[in-house]
């Protein structure tokens, strides 16, 4: 079983995607000058209000969280890995970890990716403020090639 979710936020003239660790989306309207994380700003979902069977498969063991992330005609995609310990408690933003690290922001821990590995073409539209759309699918880790294909498609139909 498979569960999409979709995200939309934007871009930011601030954004650094810097951090070697992690990436974050916010539903705040700003970055910090310590935002080297942050990769979206404004978003219209945090971890709390991510669909509770995204939740229940990504919390499950085994499991598998696909993101995509489009900004322009950039598509970048991130492969990471639920945990029982995820919470999905934050009403502000999302985090994608390298580690397994949980907090209540956490969505995917041990990615393939944090923001400094993120293509840079990526940042630079992310940089002129454009449109971010993400898609997250948590699926069991044997569906993650399936999962790909899924938002690969999805994301050219916007």
């Amino acid at each position: 079983m498979m569960v999409v979710e979709k995200i939309e936020a934007s871009g930011h003239p601030a954004v650094k995607a810097l951090h070697r660790t992690t990436f974050e989306i916010t539903r705040d309207s700003f970055i910090t000058p310590k935002g080297d994380c942050i990769v979206g700003i404004s978003a219209n979902k945090a971890a709390i209000h991510l669909s509770s069977q995204f939740k229940s498969i990504a919390a499950s063991n085994g499991a598998c969280v696909i993101i995509l992330l489009k900004c322009g005609s950039v598509i970048e995609i991130v492969r990471g890995y639920g945990s029982p310990w995820l919470s999905f408690t934050s009403e502000t933003s999302i985090v994608v970890r390298r580690s397994s690290y949980v907090d209540g922001r956490t969505i995917a821990v041990n990615s393939d990716k944090a923001a400094a590995h993120l293509n840079r073409e990526l940042v630079k539209e992310l940089r002129l403020g454009k449109p971010l759309t993400v898609l997250l699918a948590a699926c069991q880790g044997e569906e993650w090639s399936e999962a790909v294909k899924i938002l690969g498609d999805m994301a050219q139909s916007f």
